[in-house]
């Protein structure tokens, strides 16, 4: 299936980004309705994005197409991902940061080692963990049921009023782009965290 809206220039993320609260990701036998996005743009428009500075194999996922998805791996120990939007050729895409499991709760619990009902997709990681995906959907549609991930829209739009926006959360670059959007009183929707630069220990050795 087909969404234009996904299609739509990549400086119109943060709309696409908003657009998709309310929908539902499922994979692996778990359902989650989506409860906090973030948007990130392309090549030189914004510096927080994997694709600020052009392509490279692992970011050419983000070029399109639209729908796809775009997996990557981070701290080295955790999946985060993405929903590829804008034209083909323009980079932008929206993390996925949290949602409530709707369907297959007992194996999203195994999967997240029992955590508490609010916690078991709550952050781009345990939404990754919960749906039981890894580096295999990178690159695949998430809109024809190819791929392993299928992402639904809801039975009737979100109100707007119900939507919040701020920062995004632990990015090293443009702090306080308002480009982070969830839904206001869902208790699955993570905590902000800004980030904070690791400072460097003065050197030990002699001058």
């Amino acid at each position: 299936m087909t969404y234009s809206w996904l299609h739509a220039p990549a400086a119109q993320v943060a709309t696409t980004a908003r657009t998709l609260l309310g929908w539902t990701v499922s994979a692996n036998g778990v359902k989650i309705r989506l409860t906090e996005v973030e948007a990130y743009a392309g090549t030189g428009e914004d510096p927080a994005s994997h694709a600020h500075r052009g392509p490279t194999p692992r970011t050419e996922v983000m070029f399109g197409p639209a729908g796809n998805v775009y997996v990557y791996f981070v701290f080295g120990m955790h999946w985060c991902m993405n929903i590829v939007c804008g034209r083909e050729g323009e980079a932008a895409a929206v993390l996925l940061r949290a949602g409530a499991v709707t369907e297959g709760i007992e194996i999203a619990r195994q999967r997240r080692a029992n955590a508490p009902d609010r916690e078991l997709a709550r952050g781009p990681a345990r939404l990754v963990t919960a749906l039981g995906l890894d580096r295999d959907a990178n690159g695949t549609s998430a809109l024809d049921g190819s791929g392993p991930v299928l992402l639904a829209p809801p039975s009737a739009p979100v109100d707007p009023a119900l939507i919040a926006a701020g920062p995004r959360v632990g990015v090293a670059a443009a702090h306080d782009t308002p480009w982070r959007f969830w839904l206001v009183g869902e208790e699955s929707v993570s905590p902000y965290r800004r980030h904070v630069p690791r400072r460097r220990r003065p050197s030990t050795l002699p001058a």
